[in-house]
């Protein structure tokens, strides 16, 4: 292929990128490759390969992956000349790929089938033909077979899948940092990149608090390749930070453990480096085993045998490790963890999972960890990368009232347990087992600072006494035989109270069978993720992120967080204040989708509001989305489209704006484009400012500033009249008539939309449409030629920002006189 297209594109008296105008002539050497990290409108990965004289090029958007069950999306590009193997510096805005341009990687490759650098590259130019690419790297990252395969997928025919072939470097995590960065400074006509960077073990501030990654029970043990296995510690959970500054040990819910466990703090604070640690807290017996009462014995008189024992390592001399698969975790905290007193590496054995299920039972320790080893560190979410089989039933409950004592029995009788489902606590049983008079006289002291006359229960339960209920603050741990088909705990023993659990938290926790919650687990990761999770700092946890939500386009999970991560400045201050609806899709666009808005639990950090919704006609917890955090909270749930109300929480009876909806119903969107500028012609007349956008799908809005002064009445009457208006002007194409039957090949006049509750895909907002549409403000100039509102979308938006900029801002201006306004289309508009 010839390197027109590459020259075509560039103006080289304005650009540092190499001319090259002819073709590369090989004397015999091996052929080499490059990877550029190109910091551009998005971050992506150019991967090229010499072949016939040129760089064949493809643009890699989430970069290679080393685990060979991914498949990366690679879009053939134009070739590039030789000479680009040696380019890293920076595009000056203006200019076609305007960015930063780092060297990821390089180094030679050769054909699987030969390593003599002629008959290689005839192999592979013909299998680049072909469409199947097969080639060995040795570069300083990539090493190993690769494969680039061209998709039978319907669409573009530049669509490829870059895939890792399994050899010993599969499954390998590399340093995500470039190898070559621009050493030249930029003058104020070079880009400046978007705050992008690709994730691993990248270097980070301090992280502030983590919440502890959690695992999912099942129901028995097994083995699998590449999966470890560990003792399931009987304690407390505990991340330790160490650094220069000292110790702190924190438990999951970001309480100081500095006190309490003061011989792990002392021995954790001899660590001279900047870290995070993550493990259990425990008091082992003379066998070594972990013992819960023991541990609770430790906390009220200081004696026994306390260790930590270490299984994690999270940040490390300011580099974030939580992208890094867990084993290369496993085998840098082993390297860096110092001899310390009372601190313990915790080890685990390789695939054998059974065997040491069976050997855990036999020494009767409490269960057994298994881990996925390609595994990354989502923090705060149970995951089915951690599972846990237990040797014996647990469970946590919430105390919720207590009965008399009987005979000889002291302090009081059985405690009355409960669990949440939801946010109602149910009744789960009675234990008076496990108590010695000691114990019964501690508990009783803590249970009377919460009697209390109401029962915490929804509905009663049932007792074989009279109960004391208590208000339900306390968490106790409890050992059973099982459940009963009421769900009641059988032979429930009393094990001691859990002072590091919320009560909130406290649900039934049910085994799942290994093969739902396992088998399926540990086929996203590798060894590079997505740059979506750098640089935040609430929200660590992102899953899935290679799931494939538009399957034509090749759009993942990862790709709509990075996407919102980018638009965060545009899109939040239409977002600000307002309650969200949440319309969520976790298996993309053509899987099942469902609506949220009552928020029962969130992470620290997420902010909620409770609302009264005139729909439900009850006060609901409307999730509040102020930051990009949040924002990229609701990605991660999958929400795909962001869905705010009309007005604020200051002011909820009074919206910001009015919108105008215009939805085809068998109908070309030639009429809605028409529609939209007959409404514009009856705002502009009587001087009334509107704007435009994009609906994301089939259709337009409209919207017209009211500045919060009018109520949702007011609001609604008012578009009432406008729509009537412009319904009688397109009497031929356009209906106000709401039932779909009755107004086919019609451009429906939505005013309802302006009530109190609805909400409408924010601008800037992705929808779940083929291409993955934006929400997009538009010049009236722009909307007479509009033909495909598609043309805005997850690719395009950001090249058009950088030119026009954001056109929604004069939307929360300080709005029209409605008065005014009113009269003047009354005396214009006599027939309304």
């Amino acid at each position: 292929m010839s390197l027109l297209k590459y020259i075509k594109k560039r103006t080289f008296t304005k650009t540092p990128e190499p001319a090259g105008k002819h073709r590369h002539v090989k004397k015999g050497k091996k052929l080499t490759f490059v990877i550029h990290e190109h910091h551009a409108s998005h971050l992506h990965f150019d991967f090229r390969l010499e072949m016939d004289g040129v760089l064949k090029s493809w643009s890699v958007p989430k970069g290679p992956s080393l685990d060979p069950t991914v498949k990366r999306l690679a879009v053939e590009v134009e070739d590039h000349p030789f000479e680009y193997g040696k380019f890293h510096g920076v595009i000056p805005a203006g200019n076609y790929g305007a960015g930063s341009v780092y060297i990821w990687d390089k180094g030679t490759y050769e054909s699987v089938h030969t390593d003599d650098p002629k008959e290689s590259e005839k192999i592979l130019l013909r299998e680049l033909k072909k469409g199947h690419l097969k080639f060995v790297m040795n570069g300083k990252k990539l090493k190993g077979e690769f494969a680039l395969i061209r998709t039978g997928i319907p669409g573009p025919k530049n669509n490829w899948l870059l895939v890792k072939k399994s050899d010993k470097y599969a499954g390998k995590w590399v340093d995500v940092q470039p190898i070559e960065k621009p050493q030249s400074k930029t003058s104020k006509l070079f880009a400046k990149p978007r705050n992008v960077q690709a994730a691993g073990a990248a270097r980070s501030e301090n992280p502030g608090f983590i919440k502890p990654m959690l695992a999912t029970l099942v129901k028995e043990p097994f083995d699998r390749k590449g999966w470890i296995f560990e003792v399931k510690w009987d304690g407390y959970r505990a991340l330790a930070y160490t650094g220069k500054e000292g110790v702190k040990l924190l438990s999951r819910h970001d309480i100081s453990y500095n006190e309490d466990f003061a011989p792990i703090a002392e021995s954790m604070g001899k660590i001279g480096f900047d870290a995070v640690f993550d493990g259990e807290i425990v008091v082992v017996d003379e066998k070594g085993r972990s013992d819960f009462q023991l541990l609770q014995q430790f906390q009220k008189t200081g004696k026994g045998n306390i260790v930590y024992y270490i299984f994690d390592l999270l940040f490390y001399k300011g580099k974030d490790l939580r992208s890094m698969p867990l084993l290369e975790r496993k085998k840098l905290l082993k390297k860096v963890l110092p001899k310390l007193p009372r601190v313990r590496l915790s080890e685990y054995i390789v695939e054998k999972g059974k065997a040491f299920f069976e050997a855990a039972d036999q020494n009767q320790l409490e269960g057994v960890m298994g881990k996925n080893g390609l595994s990354t560190y989502h923090a705060g979410l149970r995951t089915s990368d951690w599972v846990k089989v237990k040797t014996y039933q647990r469970q946590e409950a919430v105390i919720c009232g207590f009965t008399a004592p009987r005979k000889s029995r002291t302090s009081f009788g059985a405690l009355v347990m409960g669990v949440y489902e939801g946010n109602d606590l149910v009744y789960v049983g009675h234990t008076g087992g496990g108590f010695d008079d000691k114990k019964l006289r501690d508990v009783k002291k803590v249970l009377e600072k919460y009697v209390t006359k109401e029962c915490p229960f929804k509905v009663q339960p049932k007792t074989n006494a009279p109960v004391q209920w208590v208000k339900p603050k306390l968490v106790c741990e409890i050992r059973f035989a099982n459940w009963t088909q009421d769900g009641i705990m059988r032979e429930p023993i009393f094990l001691g109270m859990r002072d590091d659990k919320n009560p909130q938290e406290v649900k039934r926790e049910k085994a799942q069978p290994v093969e739902k919650a396992v088998l399926k687990s540990g086929k996203k990761v590798s060894g590079l993720q997505h740059s979506a999770t750098s640089g935040l700092k609430k929200i660590q946890a992102f899953t899935h992120l290679d799931k494939v939500f538009w399957k034509k386009e090749g759009y993942t999970k990862g790709d709509v967080i990075h996407y919102y991560k980018e638009i965060s400045s545009f899109i939040l201050p239409y977002l600000k204040d307002r309650p969200e609806i949440l319309h969520r899709h976790p298996h993309g666009p053509d899987g099942e989708s469902f609506y949220q808005k009552n928020i029962t639990e969130a992470p620290i950090g997420i902010r909620t509001e409770k609302v009264f919704s005139p729909h439900e006609e009850k006060f609901i917890n409307y999730l509040i989305c102020n930051d990009r955090d949040t924002l990229l909270y609701l990605a991660n749930l999958g929400c795909i489209e962001i869905n705010p109300w009309n007005s604020r929480i200051q002011h909820l009876d009074k919206p910001d704006y009015m919108v105008l909806d215009l939805d085809p119903l068998d109908i070309g969107f030639d009429k809605v484009v028409e529609t939209a500028l007959g409404i514009y012609k009856i705002l502009d007349s009587v001087d009334v400012e509107s704007f435009c956008k994009t609906s994301g799908a089939t259709g337009l809005h409209i919207y017209v500033p009211l500045g919060g002064k009018y109520t949702t009445e007011q609001t609604v009457q008012f578009a009432h009249i406008v729509m009537e208006i412009a319904r009688q002007q397109m009497l031929s194409f356009t209906s106000t008539e709401r039932v779909p039957a009755k107004r086919k090949k019609c451009v429906y006049l939505d005013f309802l939309q302006n009530r109190q509750g609805q909400s409408l895909a924010a601008v800037y907002s992705l929808r779940p449409k083929p291409k993955a549409p934006v929400a997009t403000p538009l010049l009236w100039s722009e909307v007479k030629n509009l033909k495909d509102p598609t043309v805005f979308n997850i690719e395009t938006i950001f090249k058009r920002l950088d030119k026009k900029g954001d056109l929604w801002k004069g939307v929360l201006g300080k709005g029209i006189d409605m008065a005014a306004t009113l009269k003047k289309l009354e005396k214009k508009y006599k027939s309304v």
